[in-house]
């Protein structure tokens, strides 16, 4: 956001402008209203003014300013040293992404200080509230959002932004470079060969990206010039920015991309590749490298990033590099209707269609919805962590992808799986995850299906009967990762296992309770096998008993 001076704050407007001035000349503007009883009361407090501030459209409270035009400077010691506790607590307790800043009147001496909260503009159909309640300004007061404005924000469609007409555009400031790249890959995407052959005007004109004299921002996006999508939309670059250590503020390097989509997504790709490197894999007939950052993945959330993320905010793509991860930022929260929760289920409903669109008949994004499926069936098949989204709010995006590989056997067993099936048969991502989550320990997948598909194709086992089922890989990954102990202690005892686990435990405290047994062998034996086992073990004079019901103890047989 835009950080404004002393003399530009002193000549806004609070309504025009959307801006609300306060003294706080002690630092006593209430955070939350607290102590206040009425409710009207309590809505005049920092979070009110930017709950109210963000329905109406974004704008700023500045506190340390006379609310008199022009206003005079009063200073303030609200939230001193405490800026960013400020921000954080206003995230967590409106989930509005706001940037609080100082100014000072007398910037040598540090004099007329002046605390600034920008509030950003609420999505498209959101409403946000105080205590339930949606507040809106009118003149002094903070009151209650009226009916036909509720209505009206939360029936809101959201427009397409790259479908509109950029008026100060003309056939000029469009690259013929970006153009020839975006016809080639239409045509491989397509089987059209002859569309590479097309007159710029006339493939532009074809794909809806010109209509006549007129070029739409999605046109602009994709294939304008540098210089002018810099000019028009600043918004659009990417930002990288690489950083040793997690921990680390300051970037170790930083580059900025400008050009269009189609000239940007290589460039970008080769940028992040510099540092990229791969864990190599060798097993048997299986010998390759799990790359640190898969290109594939990585391009799909650059693509996703650039199609869905909302123009209308000045804010850039940012992408974040580290040695083990790699953070992908950008404006906007999801697309309307999904959540973090349906991710993977809910058919794309993309923010800019046009822009989209022609991404997909280029190839460079997948079918509607199967995107998001890649990114997680090729993480996950290479034995890292689930891509993880759960920073992302209503205001951005955020894409964490891990580039630590956790398992490497994983990642040859899914390897030997998807090798040995055609391309109709291959693993889906909700088949893997039902293979993580067995992997993990969850003894029946969520999916009890696609448990039961895996178990008949053998890349599931399944043990146990009625509520003793579980689930384990098969001894094969076990192969893989060398450990075929951990497999014989998966899957069923049988009685000699149960005795060898026994054996010691009674040599060392003389007796014990079924229910010690049982705790000795965990899952690995239902309540009805233990009690057979035992019998077993009673009659071929290895166990015997002493006492009855709840005092029977079990203890060695006399020749043990």
């Amino acid at each position: 956001m835009k950080r404004y001076t002393i003399a530009q704050l002193q000549q806004m407007r609070e309504s025009e402008d959307h801006v609300e001035f306060k003294k706080g000349e002690y630092g006593n503007v209430s955070y939350n209203g607290g102590g206040k009883e009425r409710p009207k009361d309590r809505r005049k407090c920092i979070l009110g003014y930017v709950t109210a501030l963000c329905n109406e459209g974004g704008g700023r409270m500045v506190i340390g300013m006379h609310d008199k035009h022009p206003h005079q400077v009063t200073g303030t010691k609200q939230n001193e040293n405490a800026l960013g506790e400020l921000e954080s607590n206003i995230y967590r307790d409106s989930d509005i992404r706001t940037e609080v800043y100082e100014q000072f009147e007398d910037e040598a001496n540090k004099t007329g200080r002046v605390v600034v909260i920008e509030v950003p503009s609420r999505p498209i159909g959101k409403v946000y509230k105080f205590e339930d309640v949606p507040l809106m300004r009118v003149g002094e007061d903070l009151l209650p959002m009226d009916d036909k404005t509720y209505l009206s924000i939360i029936q809101e469609q959201e427009p397409d932004f790259s479908e509109q007409f950029c008026d100060e555009a003309t056939f000029d400031d469009l690259d013929s470079k970006a153009i020839k790249e975006m016809k080639e890959k239409y045509a491989k995407k397509q089987e059209n060969p002859s569309f590479v052959s097309l007159d710029d005007r006339q493939a532009l004109s074809d794909l809806h990206l010109i209509v006549g004299n007129r070029i739409t921002n999605a046109a602009v996006l994709l294939v304008g010039k540098e210089e002018f999508i810099n000019k028009v939309f600043p918004q659009a670059k990417v930002m990288l920015e690489y950083r040793n250590t997690e921990p680390q503020i300051h970037f170790d390097n930083r580059m900025q991309f400008g050009q269009p989509f189609f000239l940007l997504i290589d460039k970008l790709w080769d940028a992040i590749n510099l540092r990229n490197g791969s864990v190599p894999v060798r097993e048997g007939a299986y010998i390759f490298g799990i790359p640190f950052f898969n290109e594939d993945v990585i391009r799909e959330v650059a693509n996703n990033a650039f199609a869905h993320r909302n123009y209308r905010v000045n804010s850039e793509i940012v992408v974040k590099q580290y040695p083990t991860k790699l953070v992908v930022i950008n404006a906007g929260g999801f697309p309307k209707g999904v959540t973090i929760d349906n991710l993977l289920t809910t058919p794309s409903m993309p923010r800019n269609r046009l822009l989209a669109d022609i991404l997909a008949k280029t190839g460079i994004v997948e079918r509607s919805g199967q995107g998001m499926d890649k990114i997680f069936l090729k993480t996950l098949s290479e034995g890292k962590c689930d891509p993880d989204y759960t920073e992302s709010d209503d205001f951005n995006v955020t894409a964490i992808l891990s580039a630590t590989v956790k398992d490497k056997a994983f990642a040859i067993y899914v390897q030997s799986i998807q090798q040995s099936l055609p391309e109709d048969k291959k693993l889906t991502v909700f088949d893997v995850m039902a293979l993580c989550e067995v992997r993990d320990g969850k003894k029946v997948p969520s999916n009890r299906q696609i448990a039961q598909k895996l178990e008949q194709m053998g890349f599931l086992e399944k043990h146990g009967k009625t509520n003793a089922i579980r689930y384990i890989l098969p001894r094969r990954y076990y192969e893989f990762a060398g450990d075929v102990a951990a497999y014989s202690l998966a899957t069923d005892w049988d009685l000699d296992q149960v005795w060898a686990v026994i054996k010691p435990f009674l040599n060392k405290y003389g007796k014990a309770k079924i229910s010690d047994l049982e705790k000795l062998v965990g899952s690995h034996v239902s309540e009805k096998q233990m009690r057979s086992y035992l019998d077993a073990l009673r009659k071929d004079g290895r166990l015997q008993t002493e006492g009855k019901n709840k005092y029977l103890y079990y203890v060695l047989g006399k020749g043990e």
